[in-house]
């Protein structure tokens, strides 16, 4: 696996679904930063309401699909699910369908954030209920008071670079403020 950090800003994304996964995945999705485009053939009231305005109620096309860097598929019955997955990727779209392993060119962590800070763990779709453990375990290491840890980190970074800090003076500061703020 190759773990990378989308930047939800830079990528076009859109969500297929029906249901509670659906509902959760776009919540996550969202939590992430996204606003992706929303896609279902009978979406459930939740979806809708989580959508939030960028909906179509219906399944999208291939050369729809290609407007697309990635896709989450959630909620839809395999022989749909299959169908959409290989109009994604015949478009050169990435795909991932829930909890189907060969339709999934990309898998989804289980993810901590705390701000800015954004830890995942993944096991490449072979047991998500490990990777939900890890983020617990995660959870306890990394408090809430790292969110405005980084923040400062962040802030005086900035101040530093303007003055021509170098690499190893940025890496001095943020461990003198992690300690203070007792994450050492």
């Amino acid at each position: 696996m190759i773990p990378l950090y989308l930047d939800p800003a830079q990528t076009r994304i859109a969500l297929i679904g029906r249901g509670a996964l659906g509902v959760r995945r776009l919540n996550w999705l969202i939590q992430g930063g996204a606003a992706p485009d929303v896609w279902s053939d009978e979406p459930s009231h939740e979806l809708l309401t989580t959508a939030n305005g960028r909906f179509e109620r219906r399944l999208p096309k291939e050369d729809e699909l290609a407007d697309y860097h990635a896709v989450w598929i959630a909620d839809l019955p395999y022989e749909r699910a299959e169908m959409v997955a290989n109009a994604a990727r015949s478009a050169n779209v990435l795909v991932n369908v829930e909890d189907v392993l060969p339709l999934c060119d990309f898998h989804t962590p289980a993810v901590l954030r705390r701000g800015q800070l954004t830890l995942a763990a993944g096991t490449g779709g072979a047991s998500p209920a490990v990777a939900r453990a890890a983020r617990e375990r995660l959870e306890a290491a990394f408090p809430e008071s790292w969110a405005l840890a980084l923040k400062e980190i962040a802030q005086s970074r900035a101040a530093l670079r303007q003055k021509g800090a170098g690499f190893d003076a940025l890496v001095a500061d943020a461990r003198a403020r992690l300690a203070e703020h007792g994450l050492t």
